[in-house]
């Protein structure tokens, strides 16, 4: 059996505002020997095929070029927008119409009175370029898969009661208070039951120890300069010591002078 032979039979939709056109045609598709082909359904004009395609499929349209309303050219070029359009066989009285027709992809253009042979010839060709469609899908390697989407790291939280998820991304900075660890978000205050240097461990880079007690997001520090902190100070400055403003917040937290130099560096790095 032929490679066209093992195909299903064509589904030919015949589009012609004379009936008698139409009956002819489907004679002539029904005879056809190699490939199969059958009829399964008619219509008077474009309006009529875009309705019945709308609900059913078809493997070719035999389809006229001058009928009343949408002619045959305009009705090809509505469904060459499809995303898996029927082929298009051009059976018409008027020759002067081939050259558009192939600007439509269209498979063949059939003079009436169509011949038996060149119909058959035609649709020998719509199942060709089926069978090469087909063919051209099966040997195509599947799409990879898409990888995982990886977790956004998180801190949990107890929150009286409540289990709660923060991103690290949203984290501005975390500070020692006493017997507990605050963690500070644009929005919230949260306490934290690990300890200081296990999330320093746990957090990473994108973290950076600026006092013994806190940690600050990198990303989040706008600015370092010599301020009055309550509780803190040096003996150089009087009460003042190094600070860095959190935005966006806002809100200043010491700076031990053995982190200013890796502060300044981590400022200098983000605005690069």
């Amino acid at each position: 059996m032929s490679e066209l032979g093992q195909i299903p039979a064509l589904r030919v939709l015949i589009v012609d505002d004379e009936e008698f056109a139409r009956l002819r045609l489907r004679g002539l598709v029904d005879e056809c020997p190699e490939p199969r082909a059958k009829t399964v359904g008619e219509a008077g004009n474009a309006t009529q095929a875009l309705v019945w395609l709308a609900t059913q499929r078809c493997d070719v349209l035999l389809l006229d070029v001058q009928m009343p309303g949408r002619d045959g050219t305009q009705l090809a070029a509505e469904l060459r927008q499809q995303a898996d359009p029927p082929a298009v066989v051009f059976v018409t009285a008027h020759a002067e119409h081939a050259l558009r027709a192939f600007d439509l992809d269209a498979v063949d253009y059939l003079t009436k009175p169509v011949k038996r042979e060149r119909l058959h010839a035609a649709l020998q060709r719509v199942a060709q370029r089926i069978a090469s469609a087909s063919a051209l899908r099966s040997s195509a390697p599947p799409p990879a898969p898409a990888p995982p989407l990886a977790e956004a790291p998180v801190i949990v939280i107890s929150d009286r009661g409540r289990i709660v998820r923060v991103p690290v991304a949203e984290v501005l900075y975390l500070k020692a208070e006493l017997k507990y660890v605050t963690l500070r978000t644009a929005t919230h205050t949260h306490i934290v039951d690990e300890s200081l240097a296990e999330l320093e461990e746990r957090l990473g880079g994108r973290f950076l120890r600026v006092h013994r007690n806190a940690l600050v997001a990198r990303a989040a520090v706008r600015m370092l300069e010599r301020r009055v902190i309550a509780g803190e100070g040096d003996d150089e400055g009087g009460g003042e010591t190094w600070a860095v403003c959190m935005a966006p917040v806002n809100e200043w937290l010491a700076v031990s002078r053995r982190q200013v130099v890796a502060v300044r560096e981590a400022i200098v790095a983000v605005g690069r």
